[in-house]
């Protein structure tokens, strides 16, 4: 009767906290990205990316992109970096056509790359802006068209584009592009006139729809900066609920955009400069980041400049830490939401990319990586093994004190007690491998999370994509059945291994001296092996490396503890 109620008891448990999880999850610890791949038929398929923009499966948004760009074709300056490629438009001084070679919608070669800028016209329109405002003079607006001293941008090659006013101001834009993600735009107003005029400049992003990458708890995505000597995250929400004034704030020394997962717009005002800010809602489910630098008078015959730079690419982490040294860029790099622990995850993202860049193998990595993490755990788990086998060695003792007292739970805790201390063993030494593992693991999730480096990277065989789940489930017949199962059901060839792996190293541990307890102890592997399917198949290829290290190492120190040696002599005597 017991053990039915133990047995119901931690089915219900279990139960619970698969459910449970199942509300908190996507908020507390969101999972991988969508799948990459699917097996249909038994053959591996590559799936469209829905977090593309334009999506590449509605030849409707691409054939009106391609209308877009070809009206406007003549008044276009072409950008063309090692790592870019799109156009500028003269109308309006906007960079409003981009898109990152290194980066592909899908895990196929021959995938179209990741389109991060859009010009007005288009369903999803993304595009930064520059000008002046001013109640002196005429100055540019959207409908200005430039004049340009060069037909492409291009790193060493900058353009200038230019306008007058017929009042005696001549306005231009000095645009210059490096070899990565960065544009430096300096905005002239040159004063032919005759008396002093005054005139601000400002720079804006101009987004449509909020990302599609979610916005939860451990991941911002959304309107973000860094001001007032602080890392500042806005909901889109917030934004609207501002009304037209936005969220107002002042910029120095700092930066202010739109940031996805994987990239970021962002413009930083120039240095020493202090500029009013603000996150602004626009009809059309848009959105406005802007900021606007303090009033400055042209005397006659003088010019003034602005400087602006404008990030827009992939959050690559050693370049976002080379752009706060190299150029000035302030905190640019926690545009990347490490959170608190970010002095423990950078660490966990340097080793990984280190060997990663040695290897070549993101899966590969994963797997050096545990040796090194299980390599530098060793002593302590020497200890905790140490202990383990202890109270593997006292089990017939506790056994016999439990059959002794099962009537008299007070003094069957007493005698127990007694027995660690005559016997030397603690009961407790075994959770600080347990506890230590825990952040190394959070801070990996993080970086598989996180990473633009680690996207769309390959492992082997059905693997070939790890920041994404493991496509490949025997739930239906590994693609032979005409079933997609949900995520939380679509239990993957490593969440499997990750159940076993995990129940085989439990079964090593001692016994648990409650009956419950140890119920709870047998179904966990189990429970975990649910919660796990729809995450990262390079964090369940990371916990399965981990469990199998680690259940070698018990078993090896297990093999020459001599209190297990006298234990194994005595049965078989």
């Amino acid at each position: 009767m017991d053990s039915s109620r133990n047995m119901i008891l931690a089915i219900v448990l279990s139960a619970l906290v698969l459910i449970g999880w199942s509300f908190l999850s996507e908020q507390i610890a969101p999972t991988a990205t969508e799948p990459s791949t699917e097996f249909v038929d038994g053959e591996q398929v590559v799936l469209p990316n829905p977090e593309a923009d334009p999506a590449p499966d509605s030849p409707a948004a691409l054939r009106a992109l391609s209308d877009v760009l070809a009206e406007s074709r003549g008044d276009r300056i072409v950008v063309e970096t090692p790592r870019l490629e799109g156009s500028i438009n003269l109308r309006g001084a906007r960079i409003d056509d981009l898109v990152l070679l290194d980066y592909r919608q899908t895990i196929e070669d021959n995938s179209p790359p990741i389109r991060l800028l859009t010009p007005e016209g288009v369903e999803a329109a993304n595009y930064a802006h520059f000008g002046w405002a001013s109640e002196d003079i005429a100055t540019p607006d959207g409908d200005t068209l430039w004049q340009a001293d060069g037909e492409t941008l291009a790193p060493g090659s900058p353009v200038t584009m230019q306008w007058r006013n017929g009042t005696g101001q001549l306005f231009e834009i000095i645009l210059e592009v490096d070899e990565n993600f960065l544009f430096s735009v300096d905005q002239r107003i040159s004063n032919v006139g005759e008396g002093p005029v005054s005139a601000r400049s400002y720079a804006l992003i101009t987004r449509t729809g909020e990302s599609p990458d979610p916005d939860t708890w451990l991941i911002h995505t959304g309107p973000a900066g860094f001001w007032a000597d602080d890392l500042n995250h806005i909901d889109y929400d917030d934004v609207r609920d501002a009304g037209t004034q936005g969220e107002r704030f002042s910029v120095s020394n700092g930066w202010l955009g739109f940031n996805d997962k994987y990239w970021l717009t962002a413009l930083v005002p120039g240095a020493g400069d202090t500029a009013d800010a603000a996150f602004v809602p626009l009809s059309g489910d848009r959105y406005q980041a802007v900021f606007t630098n303090a009033p400055a008078v042209v005397p006659a015959g003088r010019a003034i400049t602005s400087s602006t730079s404008f990030f827009a690419g992939a959050k690559e982490t050693l370049l976002l830490e080379r752009y706060e040294v190299e150029r000035g860029l302030n905190q640019i790099d926690l545009s990347i939401d490490w959170g608190w622990f970010y002095w423990f995850e950078l660490p966990i993202f340097y080793l990984l990319h280190w060997l990663f860049m040695t290897v070549g193998n993101f899966g590969v990595a994963i797997i050096l990586m545990t040796f090194v993490v299980r390599g530098l755990m060793f002593p302590i788990a020497q200890k905790q093994f140490s202990s383990m086998a202890g109270m593997r060695a006292v089990q017939p003792k506790m056994k016999e004190i439990q059959d002794r007292y099962k009537d008299d739970k007070p003094k069957m805790q007493q005698e127990v007690l007694a027995l660690y201390q005559r016997e030397k063993v603690n009961p407790l030494a075994g959770c600080l491998p347990i506890f230590l593992q825990i952040p190394i693991f959070y801070a990996l999730y993080k970086v598989l999370m996180l990473s633009v480096e680690m996207r769309h990277e390959p492992f082997a065989l059905w693997l070939q994509d790890l920041s994404a789940p493991d496509p490949l489930t025997p739930v239906n017949l590994f693609g032979l059945l005409a079933f997609t199962p949900p995520s939380w059901l679509a239990i993957g060839i490593l969440p499997i291994l990750l159940g076993i792996t995990m129940w085989l190293q439990f079964k090593l541990n001692p016994a648990q001296m409650d009956p419950t307890q140890q119920k709870i102890f047998g179904i966990m592997p189990w429970v975990f092996m649910v919660i796990m399917a729809p995450f990262a198949a390079g964090l369940q290829l990371y916990w399965v490396t981990s469990n199998i290290l680690t259940i070698a190492q018990q078993k090896w120190l297990y093999s020459r503890d001599p209190r297990l040696k006298e234990q194994a002599k005595m049965a078989q005597e």
